[in-house]
């Protein structure tokens, strides 16, 4: 199993950690990656594939304290994130201009 964050732009947003599969993982991260945005991922793959496999996503939720690890950070509304992560991947994540933000 691989551990997904949710951060999402609502105000109430709880910043969730939920388990996938390693095959539900992959339908929302292409390989090599661990930063995604739902529009994104809703338009590279198939719809009813991606909901039967959220639907399982959702009731395995982690307590935060429980968790071993985030895999992969999921955003949801947060359309200003994504000049900050150009290749999809956290370790890469820069700076508008380009610079390297670690």
């Amino acid at each position: 199993m691989r551990n997904i964050q949710i951060i999402d732009g609502a105000t109430n947003s709880v910043y969730d950690i939920f388990a996938a599969t390693d095959e539900e993982f992959a339908l929302i991260f292409p390989a090599g990656t661990d930063v995604a945005f739902i529009d994104e991922v809703y338009r590279d793959a198939n719809a009813s594939q991606l909901n039967a496999a959220f639907e399982a996503i959702w009731s395995r939720r982690l307590v935060k304290k429980d968790a071993m690890g985030i895999h992969g950070v999921l955003f949801y509304e947060l359309e200003e994130k994504k000049a900050y992560y150009p290749t999809r991947r956290d370790e890469e994540a820069v700076n508008p201009n380009g610079s390297r933000l670690r």
